[in-house]
């Protein structure tokens, strides 16, 4: 096991409803801290710029059309192979595949409003850590 950061997205789906308390409150139970947090509206150029490795594919349009419809929350979190630990908290993408008791499961409205994104490995957690925060943000 090795101390590890992730990023974690808490989608326009769930700001709209303000779940974001329950979200977060998953994390920390499953012994994750929170070292950064914001609220930020994406405007569409962040939003391509984030997302530009799916650019091409069907999905990419509406995934920008949505994730720039509302504030996201956007957050580092630490912990013991925190990319893991984070990624089986969210559940698989498809809500309707998730095992009970994950956030997707709980929460998703549907694939694409499926209330969170986490890194999926040690390569996008740093760069996508970097795109929204800079090293003073941090509080490790």
């Amino acid at each position: 096991m090795s101390l590890q950061q992730t990023l974690s997205i808490i989608k326009p789906d769930a700001t709209q409803r303000n779940i974001i308390g329950s979200i977060v409150q998953r994390f920390e139970q499953a012994g994750l801290e929170v070292v950064a947090m914001k609220m930020i509206r994406m405007d569409r150029q962040m939003a391509e710029d984030f997302y530009a490795e799916h650019k091409g594919r069907e999905f990419y349009e509406p995934l920008v059309e949505y994730m720039t419809s509302a504030p996201i929350v956007v957050q580092v979190l630490q912990g013991e192979d925190a990319i893991a630990q984070n990624r089986k908290i969210m559940g698989v993408t498809d809500h309707t595949k998730a095992e009970a008791g994950t956030i997707r499961k709980d929460f998703a409205l549907s694939v694409r409003e499926n209330s969170v994104h986490g890194s999926d490995s040690p390569e996008s957690a740093a760069r996508e850590i970097a795109f929204f925060f800079n090293d003073s943000e941090l509080c490790n």
